[in-house]
């Protein structure tokens, strides 16, 4: 069988081992972490991960952050990069961007709803007008995932179930209240605190309680009275 022809820089493949200086210089900018998590053989992923992210936030586009990787991977290993390594980047990288995007638009571009920077700005309109704690409430939608299945997920299937809970959630409010989604797997109705709520949540709940497991669960949150405690609230309930 013939064996792959290795760099000159490449070091020794097993575990346990640190970057040489030689080596070191000829890795891509800011892959540094990985490679020394190559050569040590502790956590490629979870450095991959954290990566992602941060090449997203920096504005590295996704086939120059893989490549990247794939020539890290072969500098350090000498050959090409995991799958579980490649896909962790890929995540993070998709997860910051959207993020990004969640942040600056008034609409979720992936499910069509109020992003969380559109809900504040309603809420705060809505504080101006008067006292919005007597006279509105937050309707919480939250699906049963939990932090580590939302990184698992890919985010395009999880905005498009995201996308269907929204169309079920205003199929009971249909009329003008925002409805946000303020989090991957998490959707806030800025809902009128009147005789109708309860009835209209009571519904929900029997509207959600019929779908597939997990089934996600909801809650009536009530609007602080200041504006620190909105805000507080809002990044409160954004955290999954």
């Amino acid at each position: 069988m013939a064996t792959r022809r290795r760099s000159s820089t490449t070091a020794d493949p097993g575990p346990g081992r640190e970057l040489t200086d030689e080596l070191r210089v000829a890795l891509p900018p800011r892959f540094e972490a990985v490679g020394e998590a190559l050569a040590s053989g502790s956590g490629s992923v979870v450095a991959c991960e954290v990566l992602g992210g941060t090449l997203a936030r920096d504005g590295v586009s996704l086939p120059e952050a893989l490549d990247g990787l794939a020539r890290t991977w072969e500098l350090v290993r000498g050959e090409a990069p995991a799958y579980a390594a490649a896909r962790a980047l890929a995540a993070a990288w998709g997860e910051a961007t959207l993020g990004y995007l969640h942040a600056v638009s008034c609409e979720d571009p992936l499910t069509g709803l109020a992003s969380l920077a559109h809900l504040r700005t309603v809420v705060t309109d809505l504080r101006r007008g008067g006292p919005a704690h007597q006279t509105h409430a937050l309707v919480v939608v939250a699906t049963g995932a939990g932090p580590d299945s939302a990184r698992l997920g890919e985010p395009l299937a999880r905005a498009m179930a995201d996308a269907q809970l929204g169309a079920t959630v205003r199929g009971v409010f249909p009329g003008s209240e925002t409805i946000g989604h303020i989090a991957p797997g998490r959707l806030v109705v800025l809902a009128l605190r009147d005789e109708l709520l309860l009835r209209r949540f009571d519904l929900l709940l029997r509207m959600i309680d019929a779908g597939d497991p997990p089934r996600p669960r909801a809650w009536i949150e009530g609007l602080p009275a200041d504006d620190e405690a909105v805000a507080a609230l809002l990044d409160e309930l954004a955290r999954v």
